[in-house]
């Protein structure tokens, strides 16, 4: 049967369709509320669908469905034959780490400790956990408080009354009561243990209260070092805990989900909130491999971490609606107040977990990490194109003495340092930035289109606000090239983009990796100028210095500093010293020029 015709019968019911190609290997899986009309969308009109999705059809050879009862079924069946079968065109976790978990054994004398591997083996398990220095320091936090066994031994009723182990150094040390030996009770530990569980499930406000109420009932009782036992226990939850806390609303328990999205990538950060604490988070990467929609990556993250986590919490915070519906789950978007700064929080870590994975890619694939940095680059600004040739000019001067101007060249996000060049104004008398900018601008310019214009760059970048942006761009509309390039300029005081004729400046992310491209462009163009402008200056310093004084040239000059190396040794040297090299006369002459000189600057100075 052609697979058109298979798909004209399936059932207008919830459930999960599968593609096959021609060597029977499953493409791609898919939910839908109707398979009927779900499924018919790819073929009644192909040339609706985008280019990756075209190819996707035109590969498959073979269609099998499953009918279920509920979108909530089809969702958790979707995510269970993705994991079984990886398709290449579905949404792929790009996550492939194992992350920590909390396991509570299901022994007589229960351990807990740390489990990257989940084992159904009837014991719980707490997490994953996103950090595994945060997993670490809650079991740190557990053992210090709680007199928990570290053995990894089969404790139980039998092994203590017949004596079958010996008590370990922790025993001695006080970290362990010595269960094995029968010198904790069963239910004392039991109740450690209960106590631990209910931390990890978010019941901290619960057990703060417990411990307040048994604190003032010992104080009562006048059993002041009970009360004192209680107050430690309380303290240190207090103090433990005040970092998850996150919100005002101490009652508020949700599951928050937030997606960022980038070209064909999506992060996403997922937050369980019990008390007002942050009690489980994870972040997860998608690969989407065919053009999804915002609201089915969603659903795939939903289904993913209700697949690793288990049920979700009757209320569900989201920053839009998923495309699927859940029994006795409410997705809301906040608008304000503490749920919304749920929300704002799990989006922060999206985005942080996003320039995570992007600074990762700085190391295991370079090439691609400039190009995603030109990218945002390119997106932040409004281009057209992408900036992979960048040059940024700089003027400096002291009071107008001096005077000159850098430019210089990124390519592919890179330094080129070969394309630096150095600039003296020529045109411009004393100290205006605005000219000088107009000068370099039109001089560097006029000759690349003579020399060379087919490699003008793609955006060029102004070290200043307004008036040299204005300047540069009259230059540039000189030249007739203003359509050809785009132009900004970078105020340093506030880190602001001004834009030609656009009366509001354009602030980056500071966290972002084009801010950071940006500002190292410029900080790159500034160090370039005044390591030139300070060369000019001291040379013109020497010059003024020793080139004035009656009976110096240019090769006493050189003589004079190729032996004390510099102008300084050559005022403190003795006379005799000076006459070895140039004559008694001469010599006497530039110790008193100097020693003048120095005795004018420093009467100058205190002026």
């Amino acid at each position: 049967m052609d697979v058109r015709e298979k798909i004209s019968l399936f059932p207008h019911s919830p459930g999960v369709y599968r593609y096959y190609n021609s060597d029977g290997v499953v493409i791609y899986v898919g939910k839908a509320k109707d398979l009927h009309k779900r499924v018919a969308q790819y073929f009644v009109n192909p040339s609706r669908l985008n280019t990756k999705t075209r190819i996707l059809v035109s590969k498959i050879a073979d269609a099998q469905y499953s009918v279920v009862d509920t979108e909530a079924d089809a969702l958790l069946l979707e995510n269970n034959l993705i994991k079984q079968y990886k398709p290449k065109y579905n949404i792929l976790l790009k996550d492939s780490k194992t992350y920590p978990w909390i396991c509570v054994t299901a022994d007589e004398f229960p351990r807990v400790f740390l489990s990257r591997k989940l084992a159904h083996d009837g014991s719980r398990y707490f997490g994953p956990y996103s950090s595994a220095a945060y997993a670490r320091e809650l079991l740190d936090f557990f053992t210090s408080n709680y007199p928990l066994r570290s053995c990894k031994y089969k404790i139980d009723s039998e092994t203590v009354l017949r004596h079958k182990i010996r008590p370990c150094l922790d025993f001695h040390l006080g970290k362990c009561r010595g269960c094995c030996v029968g010198a904790i009770s069963k239910e004392e530990y039991s109740d450690n243990i209960a106590e631990i569980v209910h931390l990890l499930k978010g019941g901290v406000s619960e057990l703060v209260q417990k411990y307040k109420m048994l604190m003032h009932e010992a104080a009562e009782n006048l059993e002041f070092e009970e009360a004192q036992k209680y107050k430690d226990r309380m303290d240190a939850l207090q103090q433990h805990y005040s970092k998850s806390v996150i919100t005002a609303a101490r009652d508020c328990s949700a599951d928050v989900f937030s997606l960022v999205f980038d070209g064909a990538d999506a992060y996403g950060n997922f937050l369980r909130i019990r008390g007002g604490a942050v009690i489980q988070s994870l972040n997860l990467g998608f690969r989407l491999n065919i053009e999804e929609t915002q609201e089915s990556v969603l659903s795939s993250f939903v289904a993913e971490i209700e697949s690793k986590f288990g049920a979700l919490s009757r209320e569900v915070i989201v920053p839009f609606l998923p495309d699927v519906e859940i029994d006795g789950v409410e997705f809301r978007i906040p608008v304000k107040g503490d749920k919304l700064a749920l929300l704002n929080l799990s989006a922060k870590n999206a985005h942080e977990f996003q320039f995570n994975s992007l600074r990762q890619k700085e190391h295991t694939d370079p090439d691609a990490f400039r190009t995603a940095v030109l990218e945002d680059l390119r997106k932040a600004l409004g281009m057209d194109v992408l900036p992979v040739h960048m040059e940024c000019f700089d003027n400096s001067n002291i009071q107008g003495t001096n005077p000159v101007a850098a430019c210089v060249v990124f390519r592919n996000g890179e330094p080129c340092k070969k394309d630096y060049r150095k600039f003296k104004i020529k045109t411009v008398v004393g100290a205006n930035d605005y000219a000088s900018m107009k000068e370099i601008v039109n001089r560097r310019y006029s000759r690349m289109l003579q020399e060379n214009p087919e490699d003008l760059p793609q955006l060029v970048v102004i070290d200043g606000g307004k008036g040299q942006l204005g300047f540069a761009w009259q230059a540039l509309c000189e030249l007739g090239i203003e359509d050809k390039l785009t132009v900004v300029g970078l105020a340093e005081r506030m880190e602001e983009v001004i834009r030609v004729a656009d009366p509001y400046p354009l602030f980056l992310d500071r966290n972002s990796q084009a801010f950071r491209l940006v500002t190292h462009i410029r900080d790159e163009a500034h160090r370039f100028g005044i390591t030139f402008h300070r060369d000019l200056r001291s040379k013109a310093q020497v010059r003024s210095a020793l080139r004035e004084i009656k009976g110096v040239g240019e090769q006493t000059e050189r003589r004079l500093l190729m032996h004390f190396g510099s102008v300084a040794r050559i005022a403190a040297a003795p006379v005799n010293d000076l006459a070895a090299l140039v004559g008694p006369a001469l010599a006497s002459r530039i110790h008193d020029s100097l020693t003048q000189n120095s005795n004018d600057n420093g009467r100058e100075e205190i002026q």
